[in-house]
């Protein structure tokens, strides 16, 4: 995003509308929205069928919407709300095995990012709460530039460098938007898809497991959660375990995928910087890197390294993107070597592998 135009987006503030059964999470969460200056809280609502009722009335930027509830749940008022008033929403749910399984029906259904909503209540800390505002902001300036071009946005110039053949390994990373995006693009491949693929998505530790099984259960590539020691296989991806970083390491005749401990200094914890830095060290010229959408900028430094090895990284368009952070700073840098639909970037990589 040039700067002139989300400061142009930025002078209307982003109109949020809360959505939890408890009164008490709803002044919570308002009087975390409220710090922010840029931020109105324009109504709440206390179950699903008040909130599709608001939705439709108040035509928020952004909602924030709890899972369970009465009389609706969130999962059927996101069904509800994308069919009669499309609008960015966010889940609050409990990071729990449970919660991580109706939250990724929640994002199956239309919802675009998710966030902790801590059971014994919602005593977040600077960072969290700080975590939650950008991630507000960032949709509903999605939503405003949206509503302010009248032409949607333009596709971005390609420079179609087509490298065909030759890669090792594909690593796909992402964050906001980005186990709907992993979703799409992983229907598009073949069963018998010739490489092995890494996936980063930015996603903690009790949402994995349940994300890898979706995948597995809707691909026909296989997916799994990946472990210390697997050996990369074709047609096969391997999820980064959330709150782990994995890598790729050359173990004598084997390359194998190590699984470890973050370190307190690593913000995003899997990183895809760290995943798709370590593969490039295996396969210098041999790795096709995919950044999809998310907010920040991790990838950008292993995609200056692969690029520097010979490798290729593709991007995702800014149309096509929930938050176009990830992807945008790989463009700008000019380290994209193709800036794809997200529905093309699937069939694209049959085509170059």
């Amino acid at each position: 995003m040039q700067q002139g135009k989300q400061e142009t987006a930025m002078t209307a503030k982003v109109r949020v509308l809360v959505v939890d059964d408890s009164v008490f999470f709803q002044r919570r969460i308002t009087d975390i929205l409220q710090r922010d200056s840029s931020i109105e809280v324009v109504g709440h609502a206390g179950d699903g069928l008040q909130a599709v009722t608001a939705a439709r009335k108040l035509n928020p930027d952004v909602i924030t919407m709890d899972v369970e509830m009465p009389v609706m749940n969130g999962i059927n008022a996101v069904k509800r709300i994308m069919a009669e008033s499309p609008t960015p929403i966010i889940m609050l749910s409990a990071f729990t095995h449970e919660g991580a399984k109706a939250t990724l029906d929640a994002l199956d259904a239309g919802a675009v990012d998710f966030f902790p909503k801590p059971q014994s209540g919602f005593n977040s800390s600077d960072l969290i709460e700080k975590q939650l505002l950008q991630r507000i902001l960032a949709l509903g300036l999605k939503r405003q530039i949206l509503k302010e071009r009248a032409t949607g946005l333009q596709k971005q110039t390609n420079r179609e460098h087509q490298r065909r053949g030759g890669y090792k390994l594909v690593v796909i990373g992402a964050s906001t938007g980005g186990p709907v995006a992993m979703q799409q693009l992983l229907s598009a491949l073949p069963a018998d898809f010739p490489l092995p693929l890494l996936l980063v998505v930015h996603m903690p530790e009790s949402f994995t497991p349940a994300f890898a099984a979706r995948l597995n259960a809707q691909c026909n590539i296989g997916v799994k959660e990946a472990r210390d020691g697997d050996v990369p296989q074709r047609g096969q991806a391997y999820l980064a375990p959330g709150g782990k970083q994995m890598t790729l390491q050359q173990q004598g005749s084997r390359v194998e995928i190590r699984i470890s401990n973050s370190l307190p200094t690593q913000t995003y914890r899997p990183s895809v910087d760290v995943t798709m830095g370590s593969a490039g060290l295996v396969y210098p010229d041999g790795v096709l890197g995919v950044v999809l959408t998310g907010m920040g900028a991790d990838g950008k430094l292993a995609a200056q390294q692969l690029k520097a090895g010979g490798s290729t990284i593709w991007s995702q368009d800014e149309a096509s993107c929930i938050v176009y952070g990830m992807p945008q700073a790989v463009e700008k840098a000019g380290l994209s070597d193709r800036v794809l639909p997200l529905t093309e970037i699937g069939p694209q990589l049959v085509k170059a592998v």
